[in-house]
């Protein structure tokens, strides 16, 4: 599954519509620190890699701007710990 992540800039979140209603991941800027907060996704669709497209978006939008990442976000954390490659 492979639906568009959205930037939400005005909410401070990536976002994917879904019919469902949507997935989330919640994230505050300051300076050039980017954290990721929460990530939120309708049980329905849990299972189905969203959570990791959400990360991807963000850790893709920190590399571009050159924010540090600090996640808060245990789903983040351990994203982080699966794909390495993603922080650096």
């Amino acid at each position: 599954m492979n639906n568009p992540v959205k930037h939400n800039e005005a909410d401070g979140q990536f976002e994917i519509a879904l019919d469902q209603g949507a997935a989330f991941l919640q994230y505050r800027r300051t300076g050039d620190t980017m954290r990721l907060i929460h990530t939120e996704v309708p049980e329905a669709m849990r299972g189905r890699g969203l959570g990791s497209q959400l990360a991807r978006a963000a850790f893709d939008y920190a590399h571009f701007n050159q924010l540090k990442v600090v996640p808060v976000c245990p789903f983040v954390k351990l994203y982080m710990q699966k794909h390495p490659e993603a922080a650096g």
